[in-house]
């Protein structure tokens, strides 16, 4: 009788934890969603720059977040009800999404890299269909104005063009009518270069950093699910016996 009281004890304290771990994984669900779509909303001007596959892991980063929100409610329903079956299908499930925390990691670091190897290039040819495209002339100028830089490099390289451009007044460091766009004192000299890549260095890093953080988190889920699994079999073995 004691043992079995002891049993019971352990599985409801294991039901207990596992509730908390769902709030958590749920939790975790959200953040994942949320720092996707606001990293989408933050890079989008620059991947219309001229960058490929830009926005593809962070739509899968999103995706994923998504899909462990609506997990972890599904999981508070398996832990409640306690039915075996349904918490080693979660366990499995946990496994799977540490899998693909990981993968999502992998993706946000190489997206890293694409995007340092291939601005330079998109933003040369947007420079040089500026004043031709509409479109790109709101991409630059939104660029400039916001992250106050001026050209890819340097603002010498709207000069340096073939023909020469005239600096746009969106390099202007001071009020528009009071900008002289052919004094450099009046513009911002640093190049929208530096600034886009110290950008995606500090913010998709974390999220790279933070993906492979919580690629950890659901092995202990994994753990939870399958032990109070293993003590509902065993309390029921307990009662038919």
């Amino acid at each position: 009788m004691a043992k079995k009281l002891e049993t019971v004890a352990a599985m409801a304290c294991m039901t207990v934890f596992l509730m908390l771990f769902n709030l958590v994984f749920i939790c975790s669900g959200l953040a994942m969603l949320c720092v996707g779509i606001y990293m989408r909303m933050e890079l989008q001007s620059y991947a219309n720059l001229g960058i490929e596959s830009s926005g593809a892991a962070l739509l899968a980063l999103s995706s994923l977040g998504a899909l462990v929100t609506l997990v972890g409610v599904l999981a508070c329903c398996c832990t409640t009800r306690q039915h075996p079956a349904l918490l080693y299908l979660y366990g499995a499930f946990l496994a799977m999404v540490a899998l693909l925390e990981l993968a999502a990691g992998a993706s946000m670091y190489s997206y890293r890299t694409s995007l340092i190897e291939g601005f330079d290039r998109g933003l040369n040819e947007t420079l040089a269909a500026y004043g031709t495209d509409k479109s790109k002339n709101l991409h630059v100028d939104t660029m400039q104005s916001t992250l106050h830089c001026c050209g890819n490099r340097a603002y010498t390289d709207w000069l340096n063009m073939s023909p020469p451009k005239a600096v746009p007044s969106s390099c202007c460091s001071v009020q528009p009518g009071e900008c002289d766009t052919n004094s450099a004192e009046d513009l911002y000299t640093e190049g929208c270069y530096s600034r886009v890549m110290n950008f995606a260095r500090d913010n998709v890093g974390l999220v790279a950093g933070g993906a492979l953080g919580l690629a950890v988190f659901p092995m202990a889920g994994v753990f939870l699910a399958c032990c109070l699994a293993s003590y509902i079999n065993k309390v029921n073995y307990e009662q038919i016996a």
